[in-house]
């Protein structure tokens, strides 16, 4: 069980691991701490944004859309590799997901199948929405995986978390199939590489 880090150790956290970050307005105090608890933590989850181009990307990761109301997510990795941080607390990345995942998550130990929503992810989990389409032919920049493999690798760093800290959004959660294009268990074989 952690309690989150603040948002300056967090900032400082993705620039030691070598990623360069770009802070898009009041990122820091940009939440959705008003509609519950933020913490404690255990993960980190990763998406795709079935969105093209990096400034829509971020807008709409930063403001949300009709029924989904930003931030939703804490960084956006975009093709280029930059990380843009949008928010920073409670945001709407996660919804709800299987209990028996986050159980396994603080376990460290191997996740079972996703067979039901009945916990809320958005209180737990560090979100990083990755910039593509989600299509399955949009392809992942070699810079933007390695920027993946930076991000989700210093927020573990931080907690003292290892590899099996980190989930894609359809390990979680019944239906969704993002990040789709790369393999988690290859993504967390990478981190876990890093974290040594």
């Amino acid at each position: 069980m952690s309690s989150p880090m603040s948002a300056s150790t967090f900032l400082k956290a993705l620039k030691d691991e070598g990623l360069t970050v770009v802070q898009v307005g009041d990122w820091r105090t940009h939440n959705r701490n008003h509609k519950g608890p933020w913490g404690p933590v255990h993960g980190v989850m990763l998406h795709h944004t079935v969105t093209k181009g990096t400034a829509r990307t971020v807008e709409i990761c930063r403001d949300g859309y009709s029924g989904l109301p930003g931030p939703l997510c804490h960084g956006v990795i975009a093709k280029d590799g930059r990380v843009h941080l949008v928010g920073y607390g409670r945001t709407n990345h996660a919804g709800y997901g299987d209990d028996d995942v986050l159980r396994a998550v603080v376990a460290e130990k191997r996740l079972p199948s996703d067979n039901e929503s009945n916990t809320d992810g958005n209180r737990h989990f560090y979100g990083f929405e990755c910039e593509n389409l989600g299509d399955g032919k949009d392809p992942w920049p070699a810079v933007q995986l390695e920027a993946v493999e930076k991000a989700a690798a210093a927020v573990c760093r931080v907690h003292g978390w290892d590899a099996p800290s980190v989930i894609g959004h359809r390990e979680w959660q019944p239906g969704k199939v993002d990040p789709r294009g790369f393999s988690m268990t290859g993504m967390r074989n990478r981190i876990h590489d890093r974290l040594k």
